[in-house]
């Protein structure tokens, strides 16, 4: 009877597939991942090329699809540069999600929505004003959605 299949007894491309299988992976994670497994990195940089050739990695497909999910969670625009960036997804491709995504995203009523999810009013102090800016900040909100938010977010309640 056949165990589990063992690390050393797989290739990368074989690795690879069973990531992609679950979810999109940029190619830098997917290098960090192969290369946790012991793969050698000339084999693992072979296998991501032999990938991106086949239409089974791509960085553009994998941002446009972590904008979206981002999207749908509540954060905002900077959040997101800084994560794609984090994940080794290049300014270019970044950029191009992000226009790809433009018409379909309204930065400014995401985050009065987001807020109003979170807050039902704006505060009558300070002291809570400031945590709902705060919130909307880590969200990853710049200044004049967090503005737009605070002011519009309650407009139909």
């Amino acid at each position: 009877m056949a165990g589990p299949v063992r690390s050393e007894d797989t290739t990368p491309r074989d690795d690879a597939i069973r990531l992609l299988a679950r979810r999109e992976y940029a190619r830098a994670e997917l290098r960090d991942r192969l290369a946790a497994k012991s793969h050698a990195p000339e084999a693992v940089e072979a296998c991501l090329d032999a990938l991106v050739e086949q239409g089974l990695q791509s960085d553009v497909r994998f941002a446009e699809s972590f904008l979206r999910s981002r999207v749908a969670r509540g954060q905002g625009p900077v959040r997101i540069r800084a994560e794609l960036s984090r994940r080794g997804v290049d300014d270019a491709t970044a950029r191009g999600a992000f226009d790809e995504a433009g018409g379909e995203v309204d930065w400014f009523e995401l985050a009065a929505t987001t807020l109003a999810r979170r807050f039902s009013g704006p505060g009558q102090e300070p002291r809570e004003r400031a945590r709902r800016e705060r919130f909307l900040a880590g969200r990853g909100f710049d200044f004049d959605q967090l503005r737009h938010a605070m002011n519009h977010a309650w407009d139909d309640a």
